[in-house]
């Protein structure tokens, strides 16, 4: 069911934004496959044994984006994710990438929760310790044509409520999807927005630890 024909990295460095340059600089990153859509041009009821077909490709695409971003994972302190469908599919196709692509980066970063319960709807377990990936991986799709453009969120890896992580990354695969296609996307980064100043939970206050706050 997985058939690959294109895999895009892209890792940038935020040095400053106009304001002072910061002592480490920001990096962000993302890493798009390009595949076969094996569900376009049909409605097809039942999409769970390809997301689950997907899993393995989650864990690949998610330590290959790390090892391109060349930082450890304990580094990586954002993360979010994104899928871009050919014409000739639909948006819920996109969705396929929830638990594959999602549960792929916070496994890597050392989430403890049960992926295939959770891709079952039975929930997920949290083991109320820190640093290990709690906060749901925010996510974005729709149905485009070959270059088009995909803002894909950044959220905390630990706490949804951290305001200063609140970014995104423009990401664009040149010449896909085609129509029968799928782009699924992957995109860490390793701290705030370069002159984040808005207030709010800071990740250093983080206290609950139950994803949130």
């Amino acid at each position: 069911m997985i058939d690959i024909r294109r895999i895009f990295t892209h890792v940038e460095q935020i040095h400053h934004e106009f304001g002072p340059v910061a002592a480490t600089p920001l990096l962000r990153g993302a890493i798009g496959v390009v595949l076969t859509n094996p569900f376009a041009g049909r409605y097809e009821p039942d999409l769970l044994p390809m997301m689950n077909a997907l899993q393995p490709l989650g864990i690949d695409m998610a330590e290959r984006l790390r090892a391109a971003m060349g930082v450890p994972a304990q580094s990586i302190e954002g993360y979010g994710k994104g899928a871009i469908v050919g014409s000739a599919g639909e948006q819920e196709h996109g969705a396929m990438w929830h638990v594959p692509g999602g549960y792929a980066m916070r496994e890597l970063l050392g989430w403890k929760g049960d992926r295939q319960a959770y891709a079952q709807g039975q929930g997920e377990a949290k083991t109320g310790q820190p640093g290990n990936a709690l906060a749901i991986v925010s996510s974005t799709k729709k149905v485009g044509a070959p270059g088009t453009t995909l803002d894909v969120p950044l959220t905390h890896i630990n706490a949804s409520y951290v305001r200063s992580h609140f970014d995104a990354i423009e990401v664009r695969v040149p010449g896909a999807p085609l129509a029968d296609e799928i782009v699924f996307i992957l995109a860490m980064s390793t701290g705030p927005r370069v002159h984040a100043r808005m207030a709010g939970l800071a990740a250093s206050a983080i206290s609950l630890w139950d994803g949130l706050r």
